[in-house]
């Protein structure tokens, strides 16, 4: 394995593996007769990969791009993405990855936000960026893809005489929280090659092996995980990415096999798609050593194990931070929201909203740091143009994480929430997050979202926004349907957090890594409580904690 040190740039550990490395698979896109590119797969070595990313920045430095210039870059998760961003932070410049998904307000918003001097697109995208360019004040330079060889338009604005250092922006990436306008996360090349160091060093069942492994990430490009947290583990240890175009339930397991990939990385939504494929006898046959990933739901965790043959190791991240930690050292707590421990290098507090540290067992903010010394060695370089919440997030010597967790006695960390998704209800916390779970093991649900609604006499109720399976649609007695619904979390949740108000929808807002966007869900200042087809469940509550 390479061990960048301290002052190492993203373009000089290239150099560094390509040297090393050699011919062995860097990049890979899996065979797919379906796609209009690239159908039957490739296959993209060290060597190979520095030779196109020199290639690419005799473009970009003949167009007077350099250190100090930001480029967009829409598209979508193709190979092509990497090599660019390569070429760009060997150059000192800062690639800002584009969402595919955004709608033509949003791209304007981070056009204007992170002010990038290029877009390079795809030509099935073109329109797309047009259309949120339209909206945009900023107006950069754009070349399509397939162009840029011929058409790579000039600099507006010089690049500065420095050269690339570890402190460089390397990216932009847009956090896509639940709340609020997305931050841009100034991310560092010191930040991106120590995420992929310290994924591969993390030992136990996390076990990268020296001749490489083959890792298949269906997450998108424009996400922390795929574009940092794998590929520069990948990049520092000889193995390579597979790269897919994004997660399809019935390619998964062809790609998987074919590809021969020895790790897997996952959201939850993906554990819970794979589950209800029919079983095969070939469940079991690939190369599979262990998954990394986050959200698998407890009641799937160990069934899933069994049927494919292989641990789903739980981590905790996010983009202010990917260094991860994971539960990886047997005995593992399957089954459950663990996500590991405290290590070197990511000291932990569970804190509450005084920041005084709060015992075992109780749920309260996560606060991390780096160490005492250097509480800010390794994270993020800021929010772009927001040094408040820079600030803000990191009051009193610790990065306050917004996520609530629950520490055991042997320091295990349990998620529990969001800390903005906590009901107050009548002195009780309710994590959105469990109701949430529940509510998906009823046979009529496919997603549901929770969230918190005023009350006035309990100070909060929880209300339930449910998109129902296809076939419960069709049911006309929508009493009976929310009798059965009601009668299930009363069967499996405490009483006060059975759902208050249900709202039936067709569709419930997501981003590209399939996060629900609960402040999409309702109009800005609307009252939920006020819309037609919401249900009040209130007095069943009543009833029912009457009768217990």
């Amino acid at each position: 394995m390479l061990t960048p040190h301290e002052n190492a740039t993203i373009g000089s550990v290239l150099l560094e593996a390509a040297a090393t490395f050699g011919e062995r698979p860097l990049l890979v896109a899996p065979p797919n007769a379906a796609r209009a590119y690239d159908p039957q797969g490739r296959t993209i070595s060290y060597i190979q990969a520095a030779q196109a990313v020199q290639g690419l920045m005799a473009c970009y430095r003949a167009a007077g791009y350099g250190q100090g210039h930001r480029i967009a870059l829409l598209l979508e998760s193709r190979l092509e993405h990497m090599l660019h961003k390569l070429a760009m932070n060997a150059l000192g410049i800062c690639c800002v990855p584009v969402n595919p998904d955004y709608r033509p307000r949003e791209l304007a918003y981070l056009i204007d936000h992170a002010h990038v001097d290029l877009a390079v697109v795809l030509e099935s995208r073109w329109a797309d960026w047009q259309a949120g360019a339209s909206e945009a004040t900023w107006q950069p330079s754009a070349v399509l893809l397939e162009q840029f060889d011929t058409a790579l338009p000039p600099a507006s604005t010089s690049a500065t005489n420095w050269t690339p250092e570890a402190d460089t922006p390397a990216s932009i990436l847009y956090t896509s929280g639940t709340t609020g306008r997305p931050k841009g996360c100034v991310l560092s090349h010191r930040y991106e090659l120590a995420a992929g160091a310290y994924y591969a060093t993390r030992g136990g069942l996390v076990d990268f092996r020296p001749e490489g492994e083959r890792i298949y990430n269906p997450l998108p490009l424009f996400h922390v995980n795929a574009s940092i947290l794998s590929f520069y583990a990948a990049l520092l240890t000889g193995s390579c990415q597979i790269q897919t175009d994004r997660f399809q339930p019935t390619r998964w397991w062809q790609e998987v096999r074919d590809t021969q990939a020895t790790i897997v990385h996952y959201l939850g939504v993906i554990v819970q798609m794979l589950c209800v494929q029919p079983p095969s006898p070939g469940d079991k046959e690939h190369c599979v050593r262990f998954g990394m990933g986050a959200g698998v739901e407890p009641q799937l965790h160990a069934a899933f194990e069994e049927r494919f043959g292989f641990p789903l190791l739980e981590l905790w991240g996010m983009t202010e931070n990917v260094r991860i930690l994971v539960d990886n050292m047997p005995p593992r707590q399957v089954g459950t929201r663990a996500f590991g421990r405290a290590t070197p290098g990511i000291e932990v507090r569970v804190a509450d909203d005084a920041g005084t540290d709060l015992p075992d067992g109780t749920p309260g903010e996560m606060l991390i740091r780096h160490s005492a010394a250097t509480p800010r060695k390794d994270f993020f370089s800021g929010y772009l143009d927001d040094e408040a919440a820079t600030e803000a997030a990191w009051r009193g010597g610790w990065f306050h994480t917004g996520d609530v967790v629950m520490r055991d006695a042997s320091g295990m960390l349990h998620f529990v929430e969001r800390r903005k998704n906590i009901i107050r209800r009548s002195g009780e916390n309710i994590a959105a997050a469990e109701v949430e779970a529940w509510l998906l093991t009823h046979p009529d649900v496919e997603l549901a979202a929770v969230m918190a609604v005023p009350d006035d006499i309990r100070e909060e109720e929880v209300l339930a926004c449910i998109v129902l399976k296809p076939h419960a649609r069709k049911l006309a007695d929508k009493q009976a349907l929310l009798r059965s619904l009601f009668t299930h979390c009363e069967a499996g949740l405490a009483y006060f957090k059975t759902p208050g108000w249900v709202w039936f929808t067709d569709a419930i807002p997501t981003t590209g890594t399939q996060k629900i966007q609960k402040h999409s869900i309702f109009g800005a200042g609307a009252d939920p409580r006020n819309l037609p087809g919401m249900h009040d469940l209130r007095a069943w509550k009543k009833r029912q904690r009457a009768q217990g």
